[in-house]
C-alpha cells in the first residue's frame, strides 16, 4: 500500500533516495568504527576502545531510524553489504589497519563528509521536496554527527 501522507510521489522517492545514501554512509561509517573498536591498540588502548564502541552504538540506532524513516516514506531499506557500498559517498579502506591517531583522522573526516552531505540534503528536504519530517530527521542526525566530530577532533588537537 502506497504512503498517503501528503507529499508527491515524485518528491518521496527523490528524499528515499537521499535516505539510501545516508544509511549507506552510516553503514560505512559503523563498519569502520567497529573494525577500530576491534584492533585499536596503544597506550589510549582502553579509552579508544570504549570511545569506539560507543560510537559504534550510536550509528547502530542512526541506520535503524534512517531505515524506517524510508519504510515510512512508503520504500524499502537496501540491506547487502554491495548495495551500501555502491550507495556510499563514503570509502572503506581494506587491508590498512591505522594507528591510533590515523584512525581517529579517518573517522573525523567521514563525519565532518557526512556533515556536509547533511547539510545539503536538510537543505534539499525542506526546498525542493517540501518534507518537514525527513528534514527534522535529518537535522536530529547532523547534531549526532557533529557531536561525534567534536569529540574526534579534541583526540587530535
Amino acid at each position: 500500500m502506497k504512503a498517503n501522507i501528503g507529499l508527491l510521489q515524485k518528491d518521496t522517492a527523490a528524499v528515499s533516495g537521499i535516505l539510501t545514501v545516508v544509511l549507506s554512509n552510516q553503514m560505512v561509517l559503523y563498519t569502520k568504527t567497529r573494525k577500530f573498536h576491534w584492533n585499536v591498540s596503544g597506550d589510549s588502548f582502553m579509552e579508544l576502545h570504549k570511545l569506539f564502541e560507543k560510537q559504534y552504538k550510536q550509528l547502530e540506532e542512526a541506520i535503524d531510524e534512517t531505515a524506517e524513516r524510508i519504510a515510512k516514506l512508503g520504500y524499502k531499506a537496501i540491506g547487502t553489504m554491495q548495495e551500501f557500498i555502491e550507495h556510499a559517498t563514503l570509502k572503506e579502506a581494506p587491508g590498512k589497519n591505522p594507528t591510533q591517531k590515523e584512525m581517529l583522522k579517518e573517522l573525523l573526516t567521514d563525519h565532518e563528509t557526512a556533515i556536509t552531505g547533511l547539510r545539503q540534503n536538510i537543505e534539499d528536504c525542506d526546498e525542493k521536496y517540501n518534507d518537514a519530517g525527513t528534514t527534522d530527521f535529518l537535522t536530529d542526525l547532523l547534531r549526532e554527527h557533529e557531536t561525534i566530530a567534536w569529540t574526534l577532533r579534541r583526540y587530535l588537537e
